[in-house]
Order: structure tokens, then sequence, then C-alpha cells
């Protein structure tokens, strides 16, 4: 039996399961954790520590049909001026909460399309954000660009804030492939981009292609990240194209007869992948690529890989607090998530309260298996030592929880005293080896729920 086949029987073309960039996952939050929660799990943060912030802008001039993010289309300024306004707020009353000495290790716009603020909106966010907690010599500050909505002003402003990584959405190259998915970007443009950002001494640009799309052929494919490779980017994430119209109505408008199968996505995942491995970059987790000197290929090799929501990271803190409509903040204690809806976030900020509107807290079973499953997600291995040393399990129950995973995956896992290890052959397997640890039901979805 070839390793394709075998993949197909346990399940790998037909199964539905999460992203795991968190545990539990967000459809399983409940509305047992509110503003007031939030607000305490603020306060508990330690004194003179570092915190990570998420800024979440939604607007975006056009939407794109693949997107399943919470994004509004705006072609004029005058929302967005006003959303800024209430982040700004925002920003005030979780300065007021925050203890002494904190300060930032990592900051992050995502969006939405975070480059379609004014250079002046620039300035006047950067400034409120360090008015509550400043950089530190090592803070890392990432914006996600839109290779059609910026330029020269915008990219200043956002260098003069200390923007120091960028990242830029590829999705695909060929212009049939961008027309239907609703994402019309020309090589010319992003190339003008990734340089003018160069230019402007931002070391760092991370890269986001997806495999899965409709028309992708293998030749096609090969050809967009040939041309990703010639713009060097120091991190790349291959992530596959999830096809939810029920939930993504917008995704309604893309032609699903074109879609590939899932025979055919995992053929274009490995022929993108073995092209990232043929130009020296590290293969970091199941989706992301990286040059030897990026953060991410060091921190793999170090054995300090993490994995949150915003993917794969080097990023050592406890606490990453999102600001913005339906940003999802993360305390030791639990999750905590901002009213998906602007209106209803705006409305809480401007009545003088924060929009958490669920979350969930974590029991100690949830931050053992969360902390199994970012380790198969990131190192491909549970280290029986380190789980017993860390959480109340015996060897005993470890070592029987483990055997269970390895026997609904027959010789491919590998398992011993020392724990359970995925070998290369069995990594396309990793999202359903991790849903063996996941104590919450699936649905048709895939999205998970309580048993």
């Amino acid at each position: 039996m070839d390793t394709k086949t075998q993949l197909g029987k346990l399940g790998l073309f037909d199964a539905k399961v999460p992203r795991y960039t968190s545990y539990p996952t967000a459809p399983h939050f409940n509305r047992d954790v509110g503003a007031d929660d939030y607000s305490s799990w603020i306060k508990a943060i330690p004194e003179n520590g570092e915190i990570s912030l998420y800024v979440h802008v939604p607007f975006c001039r056009r939407l794109c049909w693949f997107c399943a993010c919470r994004t509004q289309g705006t072609q004029t300024d005058k929302p967005v001026a006003a959303y800024l306004e209430t982040l700004k707020t925002e920003l005030v009353m979780l300065g007021k909460l925050l203890p002494k000495g904190v300060r930032l290790s990592r900051l992050h716009w995502g969006g939405g399309t975070p480059t379609l603020l004014s250079p002046g909106m620039i300035d006047e966010l950067a400034g409120a954000i360090r008015a509550i907690a400043p950089f530190t010599d090592k803070t890392e500050f990432s914006v996600e660009i839109d290779p059609n909505e910026i330029d020269g002003p915008r990219l200043d402003a956002l260098a003069a804030a200390g923007m120091n990584r960028a990242s830029i959405g590829v999705q695909d190259f060929d212009e049939e492939i961008q027309q239907s998915i609703g994402r019309l970007q020309s090589y010319d443009i992003t190339r003008q981009a990734a340089e003018d950002i160069r230019s402007r001494g931002v070391a760092s640009l991370n890269a986001d292609i997806l495999y899965g799309l409709p028309h992708q052929t293998n030749t096609r494919i090969t050809e967009s990240v040939q041309k990703l490779l010639s713009l060097n980017p120091d991190r790349v994430a291959l992530y596959g194209y999830a096809h939810v119209p029920w939930m993504a109505k917008r995704q309604q408008l893309i032609p699903s007869d074109a879609l590939p199968s899932p025979q055919e996505r995992l053929v274009l995942f490995e022929t993108a992948r073995k092209l990232f491995l043929w130009d020296n970059y590290a293969e970091i987790g199941i989706d992301h690529f990286a040059t030897p000197d990026d953060g991410l290929a060091i921190a793999q090799k170090a054995g300090r890989l993490r994995r949150n929501f915003q993917g794969y990271t080097d990023d050592t803190s406890d606490v990453l607090i999102g600001v913005g409509a339906s940003s999802i903040s993360r305390f030791p204690q639990g999750y905590a998530q901002n009213a998906p809806a602007t209106g209803a976030h705006t409305g809480a900020i401007r009545e003088g309260r924060f929009s958490t509107t669920r979350g969930h807290r974590f029991s100690a079973d949830d931050k053992m298996r969360g902390r199994m499953i970012e380790a198969l997600m990131c190192d491909f291995r549970i280290e029986s030592s380190e789980i017993t040393g860390s959480f109340d399990i015996t060897p005993a129950a470890l070592s029987e929880m483990l055997d269970q995973i390895s026997n609904a995956f027959p010789g491919l896992l590998q398992t011993d005293q020392g724990g359970l290890f995925v070998p290369p052959a069995a990594r396309p397997l990793t999202r359903m080896i991790a849903r063996h640890l996941d104590a919450y039901a699936m649905n048709a979805e895939g999205h998970s729920s309580a048993i």
C-alpha cells in the first residue's frame, strides 16, 4: 500500500478538523466569560511583564471572495475614522488596567486591511498604543499589507511607527485563479510593494500563499511559488484554502466545480513544499517555511516554537491581548473574545465597558491537552517527561493515552517511554492526530462543540 492510499484509508481526504491555533477552538467558546473576567485577567498580569497586542482593523476597500475573516467593505474613510476613535478609547481603557511597567514583546495589526489607514491615522493609532505600553529593545511590530492598498506615505508612517516585519498576502499569481477568487493582484504590484517595504529598512518580510484554489494545477502553483521565491520572503505560510460557503457567504461566488479534489490538494501542497525546501527554506510545523536565520527557524531548533491565532510564532509571552471588534485575547486563565460585530463592539466602548461577549476558562485538563496539541503541531513530538512534569497525570495514564492515539494510526506513529513521535510520512495527518487529544466533539463542518 503506497503512502497516499494509506493516508486516504485513515481519512485524510475526508476529515474536517481545526487548524488548532487555539485549544479549545473558538467555536467552543461560551458566554460564561464576560467583561469582568477580561478586566480581572488584565489586572493579574505581573508588573514589569511583557505582553503581545493584536489590533484588528475590519475594513477592506474590496472584499476578496476566498476570505472567511470578519471584515466589511468601505469606499470612504468615514467609518474607518470613527472606528479609530473607538480603538483609541479602548486602548485608554486597557491602559488604565495594565499593571505598572508592562511592555510589548509583539505588536500585530491585522484585518481586514490595516493599510487602508491614512498616514495620519497610522500615527494616531501607533501613538495610542505606545502611550499604554512601550516597546522593548526586541519588540517585533508586524503589519498585514495589501499590495493593492499601500503607498509611500503610508509605508513611511508605518516605518516611523516602528514596523519591522511586514506580511503580504499573495494567494496565487495566476490571473484566472485570481479572477475566480475575487483577488486581482499582479506580480509587478506585489514585487513593487516588497521592494518599497525593504527600502524603508523593514528587514523581515512574510508572505501567504494558498493551495486548493479553483483552477489550480501543479504547473500553475509551481509558477506562483517560483515568482514568490523571487521576492525572497523570510517567512512563508502555505495555507490550504478552506471552502466554507455556509459560513462565509461571499465564497458562494467561487466556482466549487473548479476546486481540486482532496487528493489533488495534497499533490499541490507537496509540489509547493518541495520548491520551498529546494530553495533552502526550513520547514516549520505543518504549513510554514522560513529562511534559516528567521526567528521561526531559530525557535524551532531551540524547541521554543509556539502556536497562536496568527499561526506559528516565536513569541513566548503568556498574554496576548486583542483590541478591536472580534479580537480574541489569551491569558493564563483562558480566552476572551470581543463582540464580533463592529457596531456592537463600538457601542460597548462608547458606554465605557469592554465588549467581551464570550470566551473559555481553562481547566487543568484543557491546559494539558492544549500543550500536547501545541507540541504535536510545532514539534511533531510529545515528550512524556515534559507532560508528567508539568501536569497532574501519571506516567501510566499518559502512556495509555498516547498508545490509544498510536493505535488509531496503525504503523504510522512511534511511541515509547519517551513519548510519541510523528515521522515525516505521517505528518499530513498531524491535525487528525491532534484531534484525538481534543476533548470536544466535532460537528459536520469541523468545528468543536462540547461532548
